[in-house]
C-alpha cells in the first residue's frame, strides 16, 4: 500500500510527537548540561574532601582512630538518639495530622497551624530557653525531649498533606466491608502515609546528625560536638577528620534505608471521575482529651519556649538591646540570608529545567549529587570549605563568597524541588506556542516560563532564607572576621551563660522565620488541593 508525504510543517507551527526537530530551549542543551554538571561535581566537593583525607590518613592510622572506644560511644549515642526521637516524632507527627485532616476536631483549623508552628523556632533557641530554667538538663533523654519538640512538625507537615489528597473511598469501601475505626486506619489509611513518614523519619534523622547547639548546650556528646571540639582544640586534626568520615557513612546508610523503605507500591489515584469527599470520624469521649493532647504538645513545643525568651528579653530590659550589636547581625543575616537564597536559586535553576524539560538518567543522576551533599552536616560542608580554601585558594578562606558557596550546597534541594514543581506547571507546549506567535526564545522564556515558574522559586528562596537564618555551624567555621549574625551572636552569648543578652537574637530568629514557617505550610496545604 502506498503512503502520500505529508506537507511540510508551515514555519512558526508546532510540530507532532516524533516529527520534525524539537525546538532547543532558549541557552541550548549542550550549555544547560555542561552547567548542570558542573554544579554537581562542585556539589561533590565535601564527599571527595572526605574520601581524600581518609584516604591520606594511611589505613593503620585511620583503622586506629575509627575503631577506638570513644568513637564507639558516640555511635552509640547516636544510634540511640535517633531509635528512640524518630518512633517519637512519627507517633507525633502522624498523630496530630490524622486528628487534623480526619476528625470532628473543634478548632481544626487553628490546630493545624499550631502544630507547624514550632518549626518557627530553631532547635538551638528551644535548647536554650529549656536549659535557662533547668539547668540541670543534661543527656539523652534531655536531648530526646528538646529534639522531639523541635522536630516533630517535619513528619506532620507532609503526613497533613497527604492525608488532604487521599481519596478516601478505598476507606469508606474498608468501613463497608465490616472494619472499624482502628482497622482502616491501620490497614487502609497508613500504609498510604508510608512516603510521607519515610521521607519525615529521614528529614528528622538527618537533622539529629548535623545537630550542634541543641546537644552542645545540655552536654550530650555526638559526632557533631565531637568533630567541633576537635576542631577548635587541633584545627582540623586528623581525628576530627576521621570521625567526619564516619558521619558521612552514616548519613549515606539513612539515605540508602530511606529509599528502600519507600517500597514499589503505587499510591496515586488512577481513574476519571472526582474524588470523594472525607467523612471526619466523631471523637465523642475523647474530644477533650485530644483538646488537652494538642495543647499540651502545642504550649511544650512552642508556648513555652517563645514565653521564655520574652520572659529574658522583659528581664534584660532595655539594656540588652544595643543597637551597636544588634542592629549589625540583623543586616547581616539579612545580607546573607537574601544573597544565598538568591544564589541558590540561580544555581538550582539549570538542574530544574534539566530535570524537567529533558528528564533521563544523566538529569537524574545530577539531582542525586545535590541530595547526597545537602544530607551532610554543615559541620562537614564547612570542615571541607575550610581544608580546600586554605590548601587550594587561600585568598577565599573567611570571605562572604565561600560562606554563600557553603550555604548553597547545604539547602540546594530546598529551591530545586520547588523550581521542578514550578516548572511542571509551565509546559514547555506554552512556551512553543508563544514562539509560534512570533515571539524570540529568549522573549517566550522570559514571559512563559520563567513567569509561570517565579512563584514556586520564590517559596524555594523564602525556605532557603529560612534555613540560613537559623544555620550555626558552617557559618561558625567559615564566617570572615568581624561578621556577626543572628545564630552567631545568640551562641556566643548562650554560651556565655548570659541568658538575657541572648534574648534579643533569639526573638529576632523567630520573628524572621514565622512567616517563612506559614508559607512552609501553606505551600504543603496547595500541593494537597487545599
Amino acid at each position: 500500500m502506498s503512503t502520500v508525504p505529508s506537507a511540510p510543517a508551515s514555519q512558526g507551527s508546532t510540530t507532532t510527537a516524533g516529527k520534525g526537530k524539537r525546538p532547543r530551549p532558549p541557552f541550548g542543551v549542550p550549555v544547560l548540561s555542561v552547567t548542570a554538571a558542573l554544579i554537581a561535581l562542585f556539589s561533590l566537593l565535601p564527599l571527595g574532601y572526605v574520601a581524600f583525607m581518609t584516604a591520606a590518613t594511611g589505613w593503620d592510622t585511620a583503622v586506629g582512630l575509627i575503631f577506638r572506644p570513644r568513637v564507639g560511644e558516640l555511635l552509640g549515642n547516636t544510634i540511640l538518639l535517633i531509635l528512640i526521637t524518630v518512633p517519637l516524632c512519627l507517633v507525633l507527627g502522624v498523630g496530630g495530622a490524622w486528628l487534623v485532616e480526619r476528625t470532628v476536631l473543634r478548632g481544626h483549623r487553628v490546630w493545624a497551624v499550631a502544630l507547624a508552628a514550632p518549626l518557627a523556632i530553631p532547635a538551638f533557641v528551644n535548647s536554650y530557653a529549656w536549659v535557662s530554667v533547668v539547668p540541670s538538663l543534661e543527656g539523652i533523654w534531655s536531648g530526646v525531649l528538646i529534639a522531639t519538640l523541635s522536630y516533630f512538625p517535619l513528619v506532620y507537615i507532609p503526613a497533613a498533606a497527604m492525608l488532604g489528597r487521599l481519596d478516601p473511598a478505598i476507606e469508606q469501601s474498608a468501613a463497608s466491608l465490616g472494619l472499624g475505626p482502628w482497622a482502616v486506619f491501620f490497614r487502609v489509611v497508613l500504609p498510604q502515609l508510608r512516603i510521607a513518614m519515610t521521607g519525615g523519619a529521614l528529614l528528622v534523622a538527618l537533622h539529629l546528625l548535623a545537630e550542634y547547639g541543641v546537644f552542645a548546650m545540655i552536654r550530650f556528646d555526638t559526632f557533631t560536638t565531637a568533630i567541633m571540639t576537635q576542631f577548635q582544640s587541633t584545627f582540623n586534626g586528623t581525628a576530627g577528620n576521621m570521625l567526619a568520615s564516619v558521619l558521612v557513612l552514616f548519613c549515606l546508610a539513612l539515605l540508602l534505608l530511606e529509599v528502600r523503605s519507600r517500597g514499589t507500591a503505587r499510591y496515586a489515584r488512577i481513574g476519571s471521575g472526582a474524588q470523594a469527599k472525607a467523612v471526619r470520624l466523631g471523637l465523642g469521649v475523647f474530644q477533650l482529651p485530644a483538646q488537652l493532647a494538642l495543647l499540651a504538645l502545642t504550649v511544650l513545643a512552642f508556648g513555652l519556649p517563645f514565653w521564655l525568651v520574652l520572659r529574658w528579653v522583659l528581664l534584660g530590659g532595655s539594656d540588652i538591646w544595643d543597637a551597636a550589636e544588634f542592629i549589625p547581625a540583623l543586616l547581616q543575616t539579612l545580607g546573607y540570608g537574601l544573597a544565598g537564597a538568591l544564589a541558590t536559586t540561580v544555581v538550582a535553576f539549570p538542574l530544574a529545567y534539566l530535570a524537567v524539560r529533558h528528564p533521563g538518567w544523566f538529569s537524574k543522576s545530577l539531582e542525586l549529587s545535590n541530595y547526597i551533599t545537602s544530607s551532610l552536616p554543615g559541620i562537614v560542608v564547612g570542615l571541607a570549605f575550610v581544608t580546600i580554601s586554605i590548601r587550594l585558594a587561600p585568598g577565599v578562606y573567611q570571605t562572604a563568597g565561600l560562606l554563600i558557596a557553603a550555604y548553597v550546597l547545604l539547602f540546594l534541594p530546598r529551591s530545586l524541588v520547588n523550581l521542578r514543581s514550578g516548572l511542571a506547571q509551565a509546559p514547555k507546549e506554552l512556551d512553543e506556542a508563544a514562539r509560534s506567535l512570533g515571539k524570540s526564545p529568549w522573549v517566550a522564556f522570559l514571559k512563559v516560563t520563567l513567569r509561570l515558574s517565579a512563584p514556586a522559586a520564590a517559596g524555594g528562596a523564602a525556605l532557603v532564607f529560612l534555613a540560613i537564618v537559623n544555620e550555626l555551624t558552617a557559618t561558625l567555621l567559615l564566617s570572615p572576621n568581624g561578621t556577626s549574625t543572628l545564630a552567631t551572636e545568640f551562641w556566643s552569648k548562650s554560651s556565655e551563660i548570659d541568658y538575657p543578652g541572648a534574648a534579643p537574637y533569639a526573638l529576632l530568629m523567630i520573628l524572621l522565620s514565622a512567616p517563612m514557617t506559614y508559607l512552609l505550610f501553606q505551600q504543603s496545604k496547595k500541593v494537597a488541593g487545599q
